[in-house]
């Protein structure tokens, strides 16, 4: 029986480290991570005797408010609640329609209103700061208003997380995105799936690193021991994975609640154009992540980035093409299952036929994003 050449291109031997790379990642983050143990229900007893402020910032965002805070105020929480509203320079109706809700549930909404930002201030953290500033309660939940809950056991959950790690002071959520038609949708939720992978997964390995503004939470103790958003309060990007970072170096302890009625839903981007402005804000805050962070995300993404390049390489190599089929086969079959599982623990559906091309899209995209940045830095909020 004849058999194939031993593959000679230094490209081969460079696919096959990439694939090693991606292999130990998918075995030690996010395999046991998609198979651990789900979450106690809601139902079951637990910690839910401690009161929460819910805060929601806001811009030109009335129609989303309208289907938000109604869902907020039917969360089925036993003990007190309130939901801090911060009115961000809005120039439609918001204020109008909050002071409404104000009139009718005083003991439940507040409503914290921004007239203008503070030259050179990143407005969010300059309005959430001035939102945690009127909350009243010691453990605090936040999410954007174009999110709404999964459930009406959200907020139940994601406080139920403060007791994890023998009392967190910081939980990181999941935030999923709406299905819809069309590939950029399809692209936009297997990049939420895949961000979610490695900040969860590291996480619950011990190594938190990120999270998301619209599913976190944190106690008002957390956010004073990383004063605030002070290290990068000029940084347009980062209320919400930065203050991660600023929370690591301060030893606060880190919980991870990942069960589906504990997610938020957002509405994705609807073009392609919303959705590149939107990566290149969330990506230009991972400069000031700590150097270890930025070497363990860094080495996967770069694995799979060179694993794109060498194959394009490859292509056009035919006496490597027997090689490169077969581990094409055996790393997309592999990694297929592990993403496929990790969709369902999550509750983020995938078309599992199409993850070898979300994937190369993907990673490609993120290159463009990368070189993006490195050109133009400048970004702008709504």
């Amino acid at each position: 029986m004849l058999l194939p050449p031993v593959p000679t291109s230094p490209f081969f031997w460079l696919l096959l480290a990439c694939v090693l790379v991606q292999l130990f990642y998918a075995v030690y983050f996010f395999w046991p991570f998609a198979r651990r143990a789900p979450e106690a229900s809601a139902a079951a007893p637990g910690p839910d005797a401690e009161p929460v402020s819910i805060v929601v910032c806001a811009r030109n965002e009335l129609d989303n408010l309208r289907r938000l805070l109604p869902l907020l105020l039917q969360q089925d929480y036993p003990a007190a609640f309130e939901i801090v509203l911060i009115d961000d320079r809005s120039h439609d109706d918001t204020y109008l329609y909050a002071q409404q809700l104000v009139q009718y549930y005083p003991e439940k909404i507040r409503l914290v209103t921004i007239s203008r930002t503070p030259d050179s201030f990143a407005p969010k953290k300059y309005a959430l700061t001035l939102g945690i500033k009127a909350t009243r309660y010691a453990c605090l939940l936040f999410t954007d208003a174009d999110c709404i809950p999964a459930t009406n056991q959200w907020l139940r959950l994601m406080q139920r997380g403060f007791a994890k790690k023998d009392g967190a002071d910081l939980v990181l959520g999941f935030s999923a995105y709406a299905e819809a038609p069309g590939f950029l949708n399809q692209l936009i939720r297997y990049e939420t799936l895949l961000t979610a992978a490695q900040y969860l997964s590291f996480a619950w390995r011990g190594w938190p690193y990120m999270g998301v503004g619209r599913n976190l939470a944190y106690t008002r103790a957390c956010f004073t021991a990383t004063k605030g958003f002070a290290s990068h309060i000029r940084q347009l990007s980062g209320d919400d994975d930065l203050l991660v970072q600023d929370a690591v170096r301060q030893r606060q302890r880190v919980a991870v609640v990942a069960d589906p009625s504990a997610h938020t839903l957002s509405a994705p981007a609807e073009t392609w154009a919303a959705w590149w402005r939107q990566k290149r804000r969330h990506l230009s805050a991972g400069r000031a992540y700590r150097l270890p962070d930025r070497l363990r995300v860094g080495t996967f993404v770069l694995a799979n980035m060179l694993f794109y390049l060498a194959t394009v390489v490859l292509v056009f190599s035919p006496n490597n093409w027997v090689s490169l089929i077969v581990v094409w086969i055996l790393r997309t079959l592999f990694v297929s299952v592990v993403y496929a599982r990790l969709s369902q623990r999550l509750g983020q559906p995938v078309i599992v036929g199409l993850l070898p091309v979300l994937d190369a899209v993907y990673f490609f995209q993120y290159l463009a994003l990368g070189i993006s940045l490195f050109l133009n830095r400048t970004l702008r909020w709504k």
